[in-house]
């Protein structure tokens, strides 16, 4: 695609028209059932480090849960926050998050859970919105998809549809390198082999319905997992996530306030269940990634200038190893 001239493909590639008996929702031309999960990459640097970061490097970062009200036919999406916890949002409010592509999947229908049980996809959904409008589900950066008393985003479908017997995710993702485990361990990740938003994508229990991409946000996305790449090579050289030692006094004080700010129900600057530390280890992280971006972005520019085309993704990644070198 980003070989092509522009508007050579279409925003909305459609894949397999899995039929569903779900109730369904009319979402700018496509058809949404309640059960189906929408798989996303996001715009952070830390959404590329959440897609490429384990020993089968992904394109997509984020889950999300599909549920139509069988009355109003009004579809939600229940997801899960690193800000927020789990939530339920419109579907304008999931659109409006920033998304560098947008995959659409169901369940399907030649399963024997399905076949057995049309209506299971639509129950799980259910299941996973009464849940948070029974009450606050903090945020699991743990990871740990085994323990539900809190979510991250993949776990927000798979205990739900666990809670009826279909299991996804057919193969677990494991993080190996000690320096990406390291890193993730300083954010507060614990477990090492849990369910990453893009081994979805292979799950053979569900369809690819649609996904939605172009060629400025693919861009973007190649881009950021090319710098990503750069970073967690020197991870593995020893690459500390540093942060200036002088502002933790002020980020406990911080802390202390989003602390206040949850009793109340409210979201803080620091993420319930993020200590002080970790905010700063990722505010780190987020600028050294831009910074190193923006120099990649300066060179891929100078290469398509001399080469008379885009540079290729190997070529990105050796672009960014320069830009990052340059930086040291």
């Amino acid at each position: 695609m980003l070989q092509t001239p522009e508007n050579t493909y279409p925003v909305m590639i459609k894949g397999t028209d899995a039929p569903s008996q779900t109730p369904a929702a009319d979402v700018r031309n496509v058809t949404l059932h309640s059960g189906d999960i929408l798989v996303s990459r996001g715009g952070a640097p830390t959404s590329a480090l959440i897609a490429r970061g384990n020993d089968y490097p992904g394109n997509f970062s984020h889950i999300a849960f599909v549920y139509v009200d069988p009355a109003t036919h009004e579809a939600n999406i229940v997801e899960s926050h690193i800000e927020l916890g789990v939530v339920v949002s419109t579907v304008e409010e999931y659109l409006k998050d920033k998304k560098l592509r947008v995959m659409l999947m169901r369940m399907r229908p030649d399963l024997p859970q399905i076949k057995k049980d049309p209506m299971l996809p639509h129950k799980a959904a259910e299941f996973a919105y009464k849940r948070v409008k029974e009450g606050h589900i903090p945020y699991d950066f743990a990871m740990d998809y085994k323990d539900h008393s809190k979510l991250f985003c993949s776990e927000v479908a798979s205990a739900a549809y666990e809670q009826f017997g279909v299991h996804l995710w057919a193969g677990i993702s494991h993080i190996s390198s000690p320096g990406l485990r390291k890193w993730l361990a300083a954010f507060g990740v614990r477990h090492f082999e849990t369910q990453e938003p893009s081994d979805l994508e292979y799950d053979p229990q569900l369809a690819i319905v649609a996904e939605w991409r172009d060629q400025a946000t693919l861009k973007k996305d190649h881009y950021d997992n090319a710098v990503t790449e750069v970073m967690l090579e020197g991870a593995e050289k020893g690459d500390e996530l540093s942060y200036q030692w002088y502002l933790l006094p002020l980020a406990r004080i911080v802390k202390g306030y989003s602390v206040v700010m949850n009793i109340f129900g409210r979201p803080g600057p620091i993420p319930e269940g993020m200590s002080a530390t970790a905010a700063l280890r990722t505010q780190y992280y987020d600028k050294r990634h831009e910074a190193i971006k923006e120099r990649l972005s300066i060179k891929a520019d100078q290469f398509k200038a001399d080469q008379g085309y885009a540079p290729p993704y190997w070529e990105l990644v050796k672009l960014a190893r320069i830009a990052k070198n340059e930086m040291e």
